[in-house]
């Protein structure tokens, strides 16, 4: 998928400076169910802001794909579509945010998805200093249903098409190397439905925890927009962060 046009600079280094004259790492918190498209707004985001993604989910496939002993762990919960324990996805988060290019900022996706999770992050976010905007994608079921029915993967770069929204050029093959798309594991449609029952069941009360504790959050319709228009409407969301700083956010 291309990506929409941007300015040509990353606005990162600008989007942090304090009254103090220090800065502060922005944590944006993508939020939704399996399939809302929290992964294509990322790409969007690190490409404007200059900060790096961070997936949990890409971070564990790659366990699983490696044979580690974190991988073996949670292969069998990851094909039945279960979420792995808060405790070892915590480690793995604050491990990656400990690193040089997270010093900015961060783009969180697919994290956190339990209250324990978000409790856990809200702790260490603020004890490094670091300012939370939360943006929720929201998404019809039936929409999640069509999208991830029709995703497929590529098994060597990870390039995702869609069949409604993202089409290969060729059917079946990847657009960069030709490699031949596979359905991922989690993307079988018994695994969708599970997955979006325990969305349910367990991370949607995450909303709720993010609205207790103030941090800010905006909310966007992602069912019925291209991800390129859903993109934009982030994009003003953002305007007052990444134009005139975090001052009066953190301020607050």
């Amino acid at each position: 998928m291309a990506l929409p046009e941007l300015e040509s600079a990353p606005v990162a280094a600008r989007t942090q400076n304090c009254s103090d004259g220090g800065r502060r790492p922005l944590a944006i918190v993508l939020f939704g169910s399996p399939g809302s498209g929290k992964g294509t707004q990322s790409k969007f985001l690190v490409r404007w802001l200059g900060i790096p993604q961070i997936s949990t989910g890409d971070m564990l496939r790659e366990h699983v794909r490696n044979g580690t002993a974190i991988g073996t762990s949670i292969a069998a919960r990851m094909k039945a579509g279960e979420l792995v324990p808060d405790r070892l996805v915590n480690e793995l988060v604050f491990e990656r945010l400990s690193r040089p290019d997270c010093e900015r900022g961060f783009i969180l996706d697919g994290y956190p998805r339990t209250p324990e999770q978000a409790a856990e992050m809200k702790r260490a976010l603020g004890a490094s200093g670091t300012t939370e905007v939360v943006i929720h994608l929201l998404v019809d079921y039936n929409v999640i249903i069509a999208r991830m029915a029709g995703r497929r993967v590529c098994p060597k770069c990870g390039t995702l098409y869609n069949a409604i929204s993202n089409r290969p050029a060729k059917e079946g093959v990847c657009d960069l190397d030709g490699e031949t798309l596979v359905v991922r594991e989690d993307d079988r449609p018994e695994v969708v439905r599970a997955r979006l029952n325990e969305y349910e069941a367990l991370t949607r009360p995450v909303i709720d925890f993010f609205r207790r504790s103030g941090v800010k959050m905006f909310e966007e319709n992602a069912s019925d927009y291209t991800p390129q228009e859903i993109f934009e409407k982030i994009r003003v969301d953002l305007a007052d962060l990444t134009e005139r700083g975090l001052t009066e956010l953190v301020g607050k």
